[in-house]
């Protein structure tokens, strides 16, 4: 009998084909990553799944770990245009999407409001330490991550496609930071955690960065290799044990009469429909960088984490018992059976 999870995906030779090629394009682009950014596999794995998904991705870590030039890099081995953010407290809304400035024809000399492009405008835009600027200006990214475009005096202008945020948070200097409403937070699709290297990669880091820099890259892949991709992302069916499985992992953390004991003990609030969402859709393009048509009950364990991390609240008493949003998840994987399989 065929396992539910392996239903037959992807009949169409074209669709076959572009999945090959993301497969492909995908070790080659690592590859080209890898001559500048040392290891990190896990974390380039996820910045790619939200490339290949349409998501947008929040990462979390100290100083000094290459959060942006990771991103920069992808950018330029994409051949997309990168636009850097810096968020501080007086960065306002317009400095980010743009404004309207007054400009004088030269043929008529009359005077006529004409939109600037803010650093919005970009296919890959860093928001870099976005809890350092007040939740007005942190509002002015809801719409273009949302809806990719921008509004401004009433009128609205598109973004250039493909386009994503990824975000930045310093876990530690928290005074005088402006913590993510949970509505914004949701709208990520990741939460990537960026953590210190082996003592091996941290030498070779030393090393790379101390001599002569200026590293060139060939384009693997393009902008519109990664539309292509999107569209193929959402082509992909899923088995509806496994959508199961995914809505069965985010309603168990919710606290309430049937979730576990844990979870009414540490969690205030557990993940929205958007979790199982993000799941299956990153699961999607897990699949097929791992040259499957088809997504697994694997795929969609190996997401929890970073799907719902910043979507599972802790309470006070998981906070002075020093429980993680990581080690729930972890228990709900744990406790979750996987269907058909009698796991646990």
């Amino acid at each position: 009998m065929t396992s539910p999870e392996t239903v037959p995906a992807l009949e169409s030779a074209d669709d076959i084909a572009l999945a090959d090629r993301l497969k492909l394009g995908v070790e080659q682009v690592n590859a080209e990553l890898h001559k500048l950014i040392v290891g990190q596999e896990e974390v380039i794995e996820h910045v790619m799944l939200s490339l290949f998904s349409g998501g947008n991705s929040l990462i979390v870590g100290v100083p000094g770990l290459a959060k942006t030039l990771l991103i920069h890099t992808i950018a330029q081995v994409l051949d997309l245009k990168f636009s850097r953010i810096q968020f501080t407290p007086d960065l306002m809304p317009s400095d980010i999407t743009g404004t309207d400035i007054i400009q004088e024809d030269a043929e008529t000399g009359r005077r006529k409001l004409v939109f600037t492009p803010g650093p919005i405008f970009a296919n890959m835009v860093l928001a870099d330490e976005i809890n350092r600027t007040p939740p007005k200006t942190q509002a002015a990214l809801l719409e273009a991550m949302q809806e990719h475009r921008v509004t401004v005096q009433g009128k609205t202008y598109p973004l250039d496609e493909p386009f994503h945020v990824f975000a930045t948070q310093n876990p530690i200097e928290l005074e005088g930071t402006y913590p993510l409403p949970e509505a914004q937070l949701d709208r990520f699709m990741f939460h990537i955690v960026m953590d210190y290297l082996g003592e091996d990669d941290e030498v070779l880091v030393v090393t790379r960065t101390t001599a002569t820099m200026g590293q060139k890259f060939s384009h693997a892949l393009t902008g519109e290799d990664v539309r292509k991709f999107q569209a193929l992302v959402r082509r992909v069916p899923v088995a509806d044990a496994v959508a199961r499985y995914a809505v069965k992992l985010a309603r168990a953390s919710r606290p309430g009469p049937n979730a576990p004991k844990f979870v009414n003990e540490w969690v205030s609030y557990g993940a929205s429909t958007r979790a199982p969402q993000q799941m299956i859709l990153a699961g999607k393009a897990r699949a097929l960088m791992q040259g499957r048509y088809h997504v697994s009950f694997e795929d969609v364990r190996a997401l929890a984490k970073p799907v719902m991390r910043h979507r599972v609240l802790m309470n006070f008493h998981a906070e002075s018992e020093k429980v993680t949003s990581d080690s729930i998840i972890e228990q709900l994987v744990a406790s979750v059976p996987v269907p058909g399989s009698g796991m646990k």
